[in-house]
């Protein structure tokens, strides 16, 4: 018996008798109500999206004249006052969780799981702490001024070119020599498989390995419950969670080994995931 119907139940006499029909009527009702309150609260919450984006958008103009470090570190200052602004405003609270000491001084080659459009302000609240540079898909600079933000952010990537390839992993290292971090989703793109992850590219992991930068896995728990990868108006209010797991080292690992490096990342990361009974898991 559905909760509905138990509901009904215990609110009438024993003498009551309640048709089928009406339980599937109000169990409709209910789930067309739930769902169009959904659709009110993301649009609202688009609109708070497009008002802070054109609140920063001059002072990420400003801060764009100071160059590659000192501005596009100011840039991140920026937008993690617009992910925080944001967050707050569509009622979702976000806490990092350690499962082994972390070191944010330090460069790191990060990885984590794509799952949500919401993924970008998580990113900017987990990292806030630490200087980071996200390589990001170069077809999202097309937006009209988010495109502006985004090209002066992040690290551009154009997988179906190998120069821009190129020239993103010379960008990635140039970073880290100055004691960034670069924040990369390995899987590419929304992992939408039903497993705790998709197939994870290379590219991480060369970098990695080439910069003898360590590796820092770190998963998102519930992007897929805010705002869900199959509808832009799924956005929910509640809880967010980071888990910072344990480094890799990749010290006196050589390119013969990417494979190896980047099958070990997957599994802890797979592993955890499975730990946390994330939501999105269907199979595997």
């Amino acid at each position: 018996m559905s909760l509905i119907s138990v509901a009904v139940v215990e609110v009438c006499p024993k003498s009551c008798i309640v048709p089928s029909s009406f339980i599937r009527v109000y169990s409709h009702f209910m789930h067309k109500l739930k769902r169009f309150s959904q659709i009110v609260f993301s649009m609202y919450g688009f609109t708070v999206f497009l008002i802070l984006l054109f609140l920063i958008f001059p002072f990420v103009v400003i801060a764009s004249f100071f160059g590659k470090i000192k501005g596009g570190n100011s840039i991140y200052d920026i937008c993690t006052f617009w992910a925080d602004a944001a967050m707050l405003s569509w009622g979702m609270y976000h806490r990092n969780y350690y499962e082994a000491p972390h070191d944010a001084s330090k460069p790191y080659v990060f990885v984590f799981n794509h799952i949500s459009y919401i993924d970008i302000p998580v990113l900017l609240k987990v990292f806030r702490n630490q200087h980071i540079r996200i390589l990001g898909k170069a077809e999202l600079s097309s937006i009209p001024v988010f495109g502006f933000i985004y090209r002066k952010a992040a690290i551009l990537v154009d997988r179906k070119s190998s120069r821009a390839r190129a020239k993103s992993m010379a960008e990635l290292t140039y970073f880290l020599k100055k004691n960034i971090s670069v924040v990369i989703a390995p899987e590419g793109t929304f992992n939408v498989t039903g497993m705790p992850l998709k197939t994870f590219y290379d590219g991480a992991f060369k970098i990695a390995i080439e910069t003898q930068t360590p590796v820092k896995p770190v998963v998102f728990l519930d992007s897929y419950d805010r705002l869900n990868y199959k509808s832009i108006f799924s956005l929910s209010p509640g809880k967010s969670r980071a888990i910072f797991l344990q480094e890799v080292p990749v010290n006196g690992l050589t390119a013969d080994d990417v494979s190896m490096l980047r099958d070990k990342i997957y599994s802890i990361m797979e592993e955890t995931l499975t730990r946390y009974k994330v939501k999105w898991i269907k199979h595997g």
